[in-house]
């Protein structure tokens, strides 16, 4: 039996973004359906991940304009919505999904989109985090330092 492994997405009104959390990835198979089906397997130290998600609408097939890059952390999905819109969520079901999740790092409000379009090209900015996301948390600690001093 395979594990499901967590996902963080995000939006734009022409892309969706998956961010999927299996470490040491390998045999990584992913695919996407012009209905909006999304299929996802992977082997990370010997277990089995698998996830198939039915999203919110229509996405255009695999190859076009669907983007994937596999890191040693994560693997990240930029795929391309078919009508430029914004989802009331990512999934067609309403159902919770616990090992579904926002991600912060990459969210942006529809008011906000025109003023990020030059910067939210795919994976520009994205993969620093792949590497870099123990050190994330170090850049704090010099302000926390200040506090502890006062």
């Amino acid at each position: 039996m395979s594990r499901q492994p967590e996902v963080l997405w995000a939006q734009r009104s022409e892309k969706v973004y998956l961010t999927i959390s299996v470490p040491d990835a390998e045999d990584v198979v992913i695919k996407t359906e012009p209905q909006g089906i999304f299929s996802f397997s992977a082997v990370a130290h010997g277990e089995s991940f698998s996830l198939n998600l039915e999203l919110f609408d229509s996405v255009l097939p695999e190859g076009s304009k669907t983007k994937t890059k596999v890191g040693s952390r994560n693997i990240i999905c930029s795929i391309q919505k078919d009508k430029k819109c914004w989802w009331k969520r990512l999934l067609k079901s309403e159902a919770k999904h616990p090992y579904i999740k926002v991600d912060w790092n990459k969210w942006c409000d529809e008011d906000e989109e025109s003023e990020n379009s030059g910067s939210d090209d795919d994976f520009d900015g994205g993969e620093e985090n792949d590497e870099s996301d123990a050190d994330d948390g170090m850049l704090y600690l010099p302000d926390l330092e200040k506090l502890r001093g006062k």
